[in-house]
């Protein structure tokens, strides 16, 4: 079994989905794994990471309108609002979403769907730095 890890910053413009497919094949290709998964892993409490549709932009929008309404800002019971009125609701999106993906990966690449990437999804509204960790591990 063999092992690669690599890491990765993504600027984010602020609130949206960031599509990372072809930096994690990238890291794939290099690790020189042909059989294994590759887990994808963000390092922060504000941002997560979610696999969805890559070809119709809509399809992206549309879970960020939803996240909108479903946690909106300038909720007058959250306490946790140091940083701003979308400081809580970006905490509890991320904790709605997740903060890795696990994709397998055969024949040395990964095996998403046809329609599928892999995304950053900021729930910030100011630019941040995000810092992506992806390891593979296989054959």
């Amino acid at each position: 079994m063999s092992a690669h890890a690599e890491s990765f910053e993504v600027r984010s413009r602020g609130k949206g989905t960031y599509e990372i497919t072809d930096e994690v094949a990238g890291i794939v290709a290099r690790s020189g794994i042909a059989t294994g998964t590759v887990t994808v892993f963000v390092r922060h409490t504000s941002a997560s990471l979610v696999i969805m549709e890559n070809a119709d932009p809509s399809a992206r929008r549309d879970l960020e309108v939803f996240f909108d309404k479903l946690v909106p800002e300038d909720t007058p019971w959250f306490i946790h609002t140091l940083e701003g009125p979308d400081d809580m609701p970006s905490h509890i999106r991320m904790a709605l979403t997740r903060t890795s993906e696990v994709v397998p990966v055969m024949r040395g690449r990964m095996t998403l769907g046809t329609w599928q990437g892999i995304f950053l999804f900021e729930h910030r509204r100011a630019p941040h730095r995000r810092e992506i960790v992806v390891s593979v591990v296989g054959e």
